[in-house]
């Protein structure tokens, strides 16, 4: 059987190595989560709940270990901390839509005499989660919570560079005292996934990854009628209007495209800038950019650490080439940055001037630490760009006028509509795509919907 293997982006050696399950650990893992789901969903939902938020608190109480494992594992500088304040409003907000009914039986508005109608929401059985590495603890959280709340029984396959979540999952999950095999975390291979969403034994997948990840996980899926939820590639634009605060939206905007050096679902990746303030943007945004600190993510100053696998940054340092090559301007050099080595993780940020749509800086999801900058003349040139784009995830619009930032948001083709924020998840609005970032959605009261299905009652009495 496979080794999964962690090599840390630090210094390239191996952190963890683990087992693939073997088939009758996994099939052990389904029997069991069969077993406990038949008697999970007959729970009250405040006391569902109640375990959740035990697990949340079990969880919390692991920060300061998760922290620096985290940057061994993907390469998040320490000082940024972990995950556990957007987990956290997450875990809290779930638990309350379902205090206040998320889940209560929907009655139609025309009551009849004679007559008992409404919609009861059922769990679904097991929910299989495939997480990705970039944020492994919010994704993950994002359907295990609702799911467990809802009624669910839930299978977590982590990914391989941060296997040590899941391990934490399953460490925060038996402190909570969850019934035994509600919650199991499995490390499976790629092949094994697969054979396992094929095999028809799970009944709802949540998959975040790229598209082509996505494709695979449909084509396991094929025939099956296993319903999933997809959250895959981005390319998320923002628009700074003329009537942008510029310092605030450069600030802002900073952040948007560098953090987890750039590796963010829905992080800014283009940017289109009216010409008025195309400029003093430009300059100012290159200022900020060339501040940064390059280095190790386990030393406090470092504010970029490396990228979570050399062949990721070669994808970035083969974009930026190209787009000098037709002509793009970089304005960071990377000799600023000691600790920028080609053929590594390491990889200097860069602000890219003089782009244009023939560039896959552009079009082509880079998620990493680039982002190209436009000159626009206006609201229609800026929305025709933004989506001339496979992808829909976020778009991000800077404007002191809320009736614009609406009409834009209304025609751009996106699952979220910023105004003057970005790159953030809010726990009461749905997370989801359009186009080839995906289908369906995590967070909000549509969440709870995803993870159970639908059962009319008709009732004739009298």
């Amino acid at each position: 059987m496979s080794d999964i293997v962690c090599i840390s982006p630090i210094d390239g050696t191996e952190l963890a190595r683990r087992p693939a399950a073997n088939d009758s650990a996994t099939a052990a893992a389904l029997e069991a989560a069969r077993t406990a789901q038949r008697d999970w969903r007959q729970v009250p939902i405040a006391e569902r709940s109640a375990y959740v938020l035990r697990f949340l608190d079990a969880m919390l109480a692991m920060n300061q270990e998760i922290v620096p494992e985290l940057a061994q594992q993907m390469g998040r500088p320490v000082r940024n901390g972990g995950e556990f304040r957007g987990f956290e409003e997450r875990v809290r907000y779930v638990v309350e839509m379902a205090a206040r009914g998320a889940l209560d039986p929907v009655v139609p508005h025309d009551a009849r005499e004679g007559f008992r109608r409404y919609v009861k929401r059922d769990p679904l059985g097991i929910v299989l989660v495939v997480a990705p590495w970039n944020y492994p603890y919010l994704t993950a959280v994002n359907t295990i919570a609702p799911a467990l709340i809802a009624g669910n029984a839930v299978l977590l396959k982590h990914a391989a560079q941060t296997i040590l979540v899941g391990e934490r999952f399953q460490m925060a999950m038996d402190r909570a005292g969850l019934p035994k095999g509600l919650f199991t975390n499995l490390v499976l291979t790629h092949d094994q996934t697969s054979r396992l969403i094929g095999s028809g034994a799970v009944d709802f997948v949540n998959f975040t990854g790229s598209v082509e990840g996505g494709r695979a996980i449909e084509r396991a899926a094929a025939g099956t009628f296993t319903p999933l939820g997809l959250e895959l590639g981005g390319k998320d634009p923002a628009y700074v209007r003329a009537d942008a605060d510029l310092a605030f939206a450069v600030e802002n905007l900073v952040d948007g495209a560098f953090y987890n050096s750039g590796q963010c679902c829905c992080g800014i990746e283009r940017i289109y800038v009216h010409e008025s303030l195309y400029d003093r943007f430009v300059e100012g945004f290159v200022d900020l950019t060339a501040g940064y600190v390059l280095g190790n993510p386990l030393d406090e100053a470092t504010t970029l650490g490396p990228m979570a696998q050399g062949r990721f940054a070669d994808l970035i340092r083969g974009q930026i080439a190209e787009a000098v090559g037709k002509g793009a301007t970089a304005h960071i050099d990377p000799a600023r940055f000691p600790a920028n080595r080609a053929g590594t993780p390491y990889l200097a940020p860069q602000v890219l001037t003089g782009v244009d749509h023939s560039m896959s800086v552009m079009t082509q999801e880079s998620f990493g630490p680039v982002v190209g900058i436009m000159k626009v003349a206006d609201d229609a040139e800026a929305l025709t760009l933004m989506n001339d784009s496979v992808y829909g995830l976020t778009a991000s619009i800077w404007t002191a006028d809320v009736e614009a930032a609406e009409a834009l948001g209304n025609e751009i083709e996106t699952g979220t509509v910023f105004m003057n924020r970005c790159d953030y998840l809010d726990p009461g609005l749905a997370w989801t795509g359009v186009k080839d970032t995906g289908r369906g959605a995590t967070l909000s009261r549509i969440g709870f919907e995803m993870l159970t299905r639908p059962k009319s009652f008709h009732l004739r009495h009298g």
